[in-house]
């Protein structure tokens, strides 16, 4: 059994049988489009039970990594105790699910003491007057042609649109998305207008003393620009739905450091970047973030980590005009999971899930055509993951689940099953 990556891989079952004779392991995986299938509203997301029970079996060795969040109306945590007649039986068993929410700054155990690392009271009050904002702004807008909504259809779509996370607040269009289905423009249209609030909510930051303090997350997106901002992706089915006010420095890559911080203190009583550490204190720059952890963390002791995701995108250069315009808001983590792996001589993997056939659009992968490029390797495989990864593309793909969250949950529980039944 060979942890060796083979790109595009559709063998689940040799990949468990090897991650479960693995004893340093460590899964780093999204949430949404991963383990539940991504929705519109996501007030009715449903997490398996037997997916829970697995993530349980695997404590210690599996954390999230997500820009949704842990808590709240629209949080994971809610999702948790529904599958409890009891909600408080979840923390007194440690079912809920350890890791970093809003992109790297919400800190969570698995018996749900949530804590917010390096962020100040002023941010988070910044970030709470959020929904209000959105929600005022939104109905204006949507008032005025060329949508001219009325009050009685802006309700509801608004309701839905706003997600008052307490870390990550966030407008989602996908229901827009949705409602103007046979005219499109008009969704466009809204995605160029919450592009500027968005900006505005940036300006409106440094006015109150908060310079530097947020970034906008758009997702999908398509990669970033020359001054390191992301780029919103507009005018198209699979473009930006989410728009979400984040934290500087709450990005997935800098939360990889603070995950593996966490791990060897767990494991050896010593944190390498030191017991206060936060994903805000990591360098921005990718490089700096590998010779980060290259400088502080012992070779010998560096776990295998596999990196699981859903959201990359490459913009063709058809679509661009110039060379492919990577992004996604899983392509940084997995692709420092992947340098580790380099970098430590580990066989770090990454696996990239199918979403696309939840409610919102994403690009489709052709597991018809993997498998033909498995047996020939004269078939190209890049067809196959038009919109998501293309020949160029520095991150490689090394097992995909085109079945989609259904098919890796059964992965995932299978995993924890075999390594039960090593103890």
């Amino acid at each position: 059994m060979s942890l060796a990556p083979r790109p595009f891989a559709l063998d689940h079952a040799e990949l468990g049988r090897a991650l479960a004779a693995t004893a340093n392991l460590l899964i780093i995986q999204d949430l949404d489009g991963v383990c539940m299938a991504l929705v519109d509203d996501p007030l009715t997301r449903q997490l398996p039970r037997r997916y829970l029970d697995a993530a349980g079996e695997l404590a210690g060795h599996f954390f999230v990594l997500t820009n949704g969040e842990h808590v709240g109306a629209r949080g994971v945590n809610a999702l948790v105790e529904a599958h409890f007649s009891d909600p408080a039986e979840a923390r007194r068993s440690g079912r809920y699910l350890p890791g970093l929410a809003a992109g790297g700054v919400q800190w969570q155990d698995r018996f749900g003491r949530v804590s917010h690392p390096g962020v100040s009271a002023a941010e988070l009050d910044f970030l709470a007057r959020f929904p209000a904002e959105a929600e005022t702004f939104l109905d204006d807008c949507l008032a005025r042609p060329p949508f001219a909504l009325g009050a009685e259809t802006r309700a509801p779509l608004i309701a839905s649109a706003v997600l008052d996370n307490l870390a990550s607040p966030t407008l989602n269009l996908n229901v827009f998305r949705r409602h103007w289905q046979a005219s499109p423009e008009h969704y466009w249209q809204l995605q160029e207008a919450v592009v500027a609030f968005m900006q505005a909510r940036l300006a409106a930051a440094e006015a109150a003393g908060l310079e530097d303090a947020f970034f906008i997350h758009y997702a999908p997106n398509a990669g970033r620009d020359d001054t390191g901002q992301e780029r919103p992706r507009l005018g198209t089915a699979e473009g930006t739905t989410d728009f979400q006010l984040m934290l500087r420095g709450a990005v997935k890559e800098s939360g990889v450091l603070a995950i593996l911080n966490r791990y060897y203190q767990a494991r050896t009583g010593v944190a390498p970047l030191g017991e206060t550490f936060d994903a805000r204190q990591a360098p921005r720059d990718p490089q700096a973030l590998l010779a980060l952890a290259r400088e502080h963390f012992d070779p010998a002791l560096m776990p295998t980590i596999v990196g699981v995701g859903d959201t990359l995108t490459s913009v063709t250069a058809a679509e661009s005009g110039d060379t492919p315009l990577r992004g996604g808001s899983d392509r940084g983590f997995l692709t420092l999971v992947q340098q580790l792996g380099d970098a430590f001589e580990r066989p770090n993997r990454v696996l990239f899930v199918d979403s696309s056939g939840g409610e919102v659009a994403r690009a489709r992968v052709d597991a018809e055509r993997l498998a033909r490029h498995a047996n020939d390797p004269d078939v190209s495989p890049w067809p196959a993951l038009a919109g998501i990864s293309d020949p160029d593309d520095p991150l490689r793909l090394d097992v995909i689940f085109p079945g989609g969250h259904t098919e890796y949950v059964d992965f995932f529980c299978e995993l924890a099953r075999q390594r039960r039944a090593r103890v």
